[in-house]
């Protein structure tokens, strides 16, 4: 019997980014809208048939270090022509062997936040990158 996978042991790679490790990746998702249409001599309950295919976007939080990275991808955005990336996240088994994987195409940053601060608070600072895409394949 196969059991399921933890969802706290990933991995994330970015083509050509050192990013170092994320505590959080949310938001990937695939969605295909759905077209309603009827011809008048039709039965009463239309037809549907499938339309445009959407994706939501994926989220990256991890804890704002001396890296740039972020911040200088979506910079050169801002700036000039956004630089799109193939992202790769896999989920991986006890023994830290890959077990899942999706490929992400065309990624580039939309949203760039950083962490915010309070002087009273011992949490972690956070960065967070939010990356629009044109596709998620399920790659194993």
């Amino acid at each position: 019997m196969a059991y399921p996978h933890g969802r706290f042991r990933y991995k994330v790679e970015i083509d050509g980014l050192k990013a170092g490790g994320f505590s959080e990746v949310t938001g990937f998702d695939a969605l295909v809208d759905v077209m309603e249409y009827r011809e008048g001599d039709m039965v009463q309950t239309p037809m549907k048939i499938p339309g445009l295919k959407k994706y939501g976007n994926i989220t990256l939080k991890q804890g704002l270090a001396d890296s740039m990275v972020f911040y200088e991808w979506i910079a050169e955005g801002v700036s000039g022509a956004v630089q799109r990336k193939t992202i790769t996240i896999t989920l991986l088994d006890e023994e830290e062997n890959p077990a899942a994987s999706w490929q992400v195409i065309n990624a580039w940053p939309t949203k760039y936040t950083a962490s915010d601060f309070n002087a009273t608070s011992s949490e972690v600072a956070i960065e967070t990158l939010e990356i629009a895409h044109e596709g998620m394949t399920r790659v194993s």
